[in-house]
């Protein structure tokens, strides 16, 4: 099933050079994910995309949105040594080692 991270991107730009940032937010982890790290990335409800999207709209509404995601719409799932590794972008990559 598709999602969706919270990100952030800038662009700044003088007469020579233009420059493009980006990062993902991340939150504290849910109990899904506090055994693996310390943090995950801000996962946005489905109903909030165009909301995060939007740039007018106001902090106050996304604020609360900077949450962990609900560990128990969320499984984790062991995988093998291929996930790691930029040669890989196949199903190896989600198969248990």
């Amino acid at each position: 099933m598709p999602f969706a991270f919270a990100g952030l991107w800038d662009l700044w730009q003088d007469e020579d050079l233009k420059l493009v940032g980006a990062c993902l937010v991340t939150t504290t982890p849910n109990e899904v994910v506090q055994p693996y790290h310390d943090r995950m990335p801000v996962i946005l409800p489905r109903g909030c995309y165009a909301e995060w999207l939007d740039h007018e709209t106001p902090v106050e509404r996304l604020l609360p949105l900077l949450k962990p995601y609900p560990a128990e719409l969320m499984r984790a799932k062991e995988v093998g040594p291929a996930v790691n590794s930029s040669k890989y972008d196949g199903p190896e990559c989600v198969q248990a080692s």
